[in-house]
């Protein structure tokens, strides 16, 4: 049978679940257990797309195509694995996908409710993706690994939680866990970790009819064991099920972090899954990949290359690689009115292009930016320097060449000018196909 792990949150969100879930999947992983992991995004947007990166961090592709969560990637990298679109559930997909069959008459004329057809819907989009092979080897999955974003009591979960209330015993209970995502919070005042946000989302869970197998703890410092007794005793679990995740220098050290408290061993009781417990060649390698930007002697021999990102303007930090430096530019300052209204900016904005190994141009939305975008790229080309532009970086790239090299002077995009003789970029199209719902890729 297929074993179903699913991956709550509470307190606040952005908590982590989407490590915690990619680290679960890899340490099972590391057992010999194929594993796949779908991700449930409960905002009415078919896909991530169309995302502000302000708002939900830079969209990720798929081979497929699909334009999904970030954390998807965090999938895919820690468990080798190939996802499809269709690992992206959302509340759009699963209103449409009801509504088309509303509409084509599949309820011969019911009343369409929430529950049962939303929830349905949802049960049967996770059974079917979870018998996806993801592995080069073509077997199917054995152990499906569901994180549901966003928090516990939210408006927006509320069908996703219903759904999976029900889900637990269809497949049983022996097929069936939760783990629950809570904060610990450390007040610098007093510095003592609080567990009364954590109980109450564990209550608030319960009431919703589903009860935590783990609780992982989020923590800035390691979880004291007076604090693990008292989670314990007012959530109801034992103190095994209880598992700190406190802030570590790289998100890779996660698995072994769960590694180290007995996570494996719990789920292989609890999922009665037979997994030998003897030492592991992945995990070991995981390590040595885990310790590998800490050891200094990488520090002296990797030359530290620095990639230029040139966003119009965003205010989080990301992290490039492991040995790669990751620098941030305005592409409004590389513009001629920027040298006439403020020259220190703009030659300091050029000073860090012109030192950069590698330019990257994200995507975006607007025209603010978009010509200094155009100077990095050409700069780039004509430089040989390495250049990778995504969704609008690239659309610009195709603005640059046929300026600079086709002649076009005014060669554009339709969606900064609708005018230009030269429009090597129909916006408008672009539109109609997300809206169509068709893969722009396989065009």
């Amino acid at each position: 049978m297929m074993k179903y792990i699913l991956v709550t949150g509470g307190v606040i969100s952005g908590i982590g679940k989407g490590i915690i879930a990619s680290s679960v999947g890899t340490i099972l992983k590391s057992c010999g257990l194929h594993v796949t992991a779908i991700k449930i995004d409960p905002y009415i947007n078919i896909d991530a797309g169309t995302f502000s990166p302000y708002e939900h961090g830079e969209v990720f592709v798929l081979d497929d195509g699909g334009e999904v969560d970030l954390d998807l990637g965090n999938y895919e990298r820690f468990l080798d694995i190939r996802l499809t679109r269709d690992n992206n559930l959302t509340t759009g997909k699963i209103y449409q996908s009801v509504i088309n069959k509303e509409r084509r008459g599949d309820y011969l004329g019911k009343t369409v409710q929430v529950v049962p057809h939303i929830t349905d819907a949802i049960q049967e989009w996770v059974v079917k993706q979870a018998t996806v092979p993801v592995d080069d080897d073509g077997l199917k999955p054995q152990v499906c690994v569901i994180e549901l974003g966003g928090t516990v009591g939210d408006i927006e979960s509320m069908p996703f939680v219903e759904a999976f209330r029900q889900f637990q015993f269809k497949v049983k209970r022996e097929n069936f866990c939760n783990i629950h995502v809570s904060l610990i919070p450390q007040p610098s005042a007093t510095g003592e970790q609080k567990t009364k946000p954590t109980q109450n989302s564990v209550r608030e869970l319960r009431g919703l009819g589903l009860s935590p197998d783990l609780i992982m703890c989020r923590c800035s410092t390691a979880l004291e064991n007076s604090v693990k007794e008292k989670i314990s005793m007012f959530c109801h679990v034992e103190p095994e099920q209880v598992i700190c995740v406190h802030d570590v220098s790289s998100i890779y050290k996660v698995p072994l972090l769960l590694e180290q408290q007995g996570v494996v061993g719990y789920l292989s009781r609890r999922l009665n899954m037979p997994i030998e417990t003897r030492p592991r060649k992945m995990l070991t390698k995981w390590k040595e990949m885990s310790d590998r930007p800490l050891d200094p002697w990488f520090s002296r021999v990797e030359r530290r290359q620095e990639q230029k990102l040139l966003p119009r303007g965003v205010d989080f930090k990301v992290q490039a690689g492991f040995h790669k430096k990751l620098d941030f530019g305005y592409s409004a300052s590389l513009e001629p009115s920027t040298l006439t209204e403020e020259p220190v900016k703009y030659h300091e904005a050029w000073q860090k292009l012109c030192s950069a190994d590698g330019i990257l141009v994200p995507g975006g939305f607007g025209v603010r930016g978009t010509e200094g975008k155009i100077h990095a790229i050409n700069w780039a080309r004509k430089q040989k320097k390495p250049f990778l532009g995504v969704c609008l970086g690239m659309q610009l790239a195709v603005c640059e060449f046929a300026r600079n090299t086709l002649g076009w002077a005014d060669a554009n995009s339709t969606e900064f000018d609708p005018e230009s003789k030269h429009p090597v970029g129909n916006y408008t199209a672009m539109q109609n196909m997300w809206t169509n719902g068709t893969d722009i890729a396989s065009r």
